[in-house]
């Protein structure tokens, strides 16, 4: 439901980590450490939900923002959008019920986008949510965007030919993950999803049969979007959606390129967060990082007003950071994206023994291998910083090269054989390798098992699975321990194939008891809740190891203003964007 990180979803980190090996941090070198803490919640204020968004200093109407990327966007139906790169572009043409507001520096507020806030929660239960339509919100052609459009959109993301998109919503209204056998949309379209009603143009109710506090965080995914029905072209709906936001899509090249221009039926007054500096935007996609980086370099023509999307390439990263002209073009910060050596809990039931996998592993070394401080910051704890509430923790202090001495006092002198299972990508055959050697000098005794990319996570996800151990991943859809700790650590999650618990396999009675406590809690009180309960599932089950977050490291033309590397999603955001 939620999306674990593979290969194919990294940033640079992941898609050239093959030329990192040579490439050794100087004393110059930027790094980004793990300071950028999420900050932040949902707005009380209704005024943080109006628009005009504040002006950005010094912006300019005009020009093009070009954005290069190796490869085309999946996705641009709202209803089907679910990688990072389609949840920043679809900012720019689809709106939601809500969304975040976001400093660039971590700290976020949930606000109204489409609605007047981020939602009301009727009996102060969790479980019936009013929305109410914003005055002046218009669909490309200028018709308006009804809450009878808003449930459109929710209802056809009942439909499982449009695969792709998140389930949170539709899971919820139907009270079982198998929604589409509550509601069949394609032969029921003129009616709604059970829970879900319109009482009038202007309002929108979700009533559930249990409490959904997150509610408000999981409707800023663009599966809230509105669609208006008369051109709802099913599966065709991709290649051009209609347009509820301050750029609309006017051309679509196959894989090659896609060209967002200003949409003049978009009101700033009704938008807390987006601009319309740019006249366009030009996604240009085919271009490897090493492509992207040298263009960015040369700053020649329109390269002065693009931005590399998938990051400077880890060959050129010393040319980069030694050229002080392009100093003030390079964007970097931790993201969210957290990745762990995750044990097999049903496989190593001796806590002693995943202690001592803590206290063998280098995380120093690990970031070298990765590059170096420009591509991964080490966390010792289950949320990234850049969760709400997060507080830092180290449960197995092993400084930062490991204890292999502890963790050979834990096993009390004993070999452990254990079998390491990982994606066959140059990415995690350099971690694997790094991995092996820090657990062998011990005590232990790896053997390495490569699986094929493609299959990698369905192989994991079942639950009589071979190894031991492998090197799991995670990207939270909101910055809130409720998109991480239930999800990966809760048992009742566990199933024979395609298990959702984050391959860990952890089942205590007592933690699934505690992850219905917060839930059920008010998120403002969440936070902290979630940090207490991150401490106490390390230090009393030790279920993985964390390892590192992902550091975005890319440039921007010396023309393009406003970027920033999104809070949440850990990406280029383009909503300040202009060309100077």
């Amino acid at each position: 439901m939620r999306r674990p990180l593979t290969a194919a979803v990294a940033l640079t980190l992941v898609a050239a980590l093959g030329a990192c090996t040579n490439n050794k941090r100087g004393d110059d070198e930027p790094e980004a450490g793990t300071g950028r803490q999420a900050t932040g919640a949902i707005a009380t204020d209704p005024k943080d939900s109006q628009g005009p968004a504040a002006e950005v200093p010094g912006a300019a109407k005009g020009g093009t923002v070009t954005v290069l990327r190796q490869t085309k966007i999946s996705h641009l139906d709202p209803q089907r959008i679910y990688s990072f790169v389609g949840l920043n572009a679809s900012q720019l043409y689809a709106r939601r019920l809500t969304t975040f507001k976001d400093d660039g520096q971590g700290h976020v507020t949930l606000v109204g986008d489409l609605a007047t806030t981020p939602g009301t929660d009727v009996n102060q239960d969790c479980k019936t949510w009013r929305f109410t339509v914003k005055d002046g919100v218009k669909f490309e052609d200028g018709s308006p965007i009804t809450a009878k459009d808003i449930a459109y959109g929710i209802a056809r993301s009942f439909d499982l030919s449009l695969t792709g998109g998140p389930t949170y919503i539709q899971e919820w209204l139907a009270d079982t993950p198998q929604f589409d056998t509550r509601y069949d949309f394609k032969n029921t379209k003129s009616s709604l999803p059970p829970g879900l009603a319109v009482p009038d143009d202007k309002t929108l109710t979700l009533t559930f049969a249990k409490p959904h506090c997150d509610l408000p965080f999981a409707a800023s995914l663009p599966a809230t979007a509105p669609v208006p029905a008369a051109k709802d072209t099913g599966t065709q709906y991709d290649a051009r959606p209609v347009a509820s936001g301050p750029y609309k899509i006017t051309k679509n090249e196959a894989g090659t390129r896609i060209t967002m221009e200003r949409n003049t039926a978009w009101d700033p007054a009704t938008d807390a967060v987006r601009h319309q500096y740019p006249d366009a935007f030009v996604w240009s996609f085919g271009s490897d990082p090493v492509t992207q980086t040298n263009r960015i370099i040369a700053d020649s023509g329109a390269d002065q007003t693009a931005v590399s999307w998938n990051g400077v390439d880890p060959s050129l990263v010393s040319k980069v950071v030694g050229d002080g002209a392009l100093k003030d073009r390079i964007l970097q910060a931790p993201t969210p994206q957290h990745y762990t050596l995750t044990i097999n809990n049903q496989r190593v039931t001796d806590l002693k023994v995943r202690q001592a996998l803590n206290y063998a592993i280098d995380r120093d070394g690990i970031v070298k291998t990765l590059g170096g401080a420009t591509f991964a910051a080490p966390v010792t704890t289950l949320m990234p910083p850049a969760t709400i509430g997060w507080k830092n923790y180290d449960a197995y202090p092993a400084g930062k090269s490991g204890d292999p001495a502890k963790a050979r006092e834990l096993l009390g002198g004993a070999s452990r054989e254990l079998v390491l299972a990982f994606q066959d990508d140059s990415t995690f055959q350099a971690l694997s390798t790094t991995l092996k050697s820090d657990l062998e000098k011990a005590g232990f005794r790896i053997t390495l098992k490569a699986i094929p990319a493609d299959s990698f996570l369905d192989e994991t996800k079942k639950k009589d699975n071979p190894w031991d151990l492998y090197i799991g991943s995670w990207g939270a859809d909101w910055p809130s321990g409720a998109a991480i700790l239930p999800v990966l650590y809760d048992g009742r999650a566990i199933k024979a194939d395609g298990s959702n618990n984050g391959a860990s396999y952890l089942n205590q009675p007592a933690l699934n008891a505690d992850f219905d406590r917060i839930l059920a809690l008010p998120t403002e009180q969440q936070g902290a809740e979630w940090a207490k309960l991150d401490e106490r599932i390390m230090r009393e089950y030790a279920p993985v190891v964390p390892l590192y977050v992902q550091v975005m490291f890319t440039l921007h033309g010396s023309r393009v203003g406003g970027v920033f590397i999104d809070s949440v999603f850990g990406s280029p955001q383009f909503v300040n964007a202009y060309a100077k």
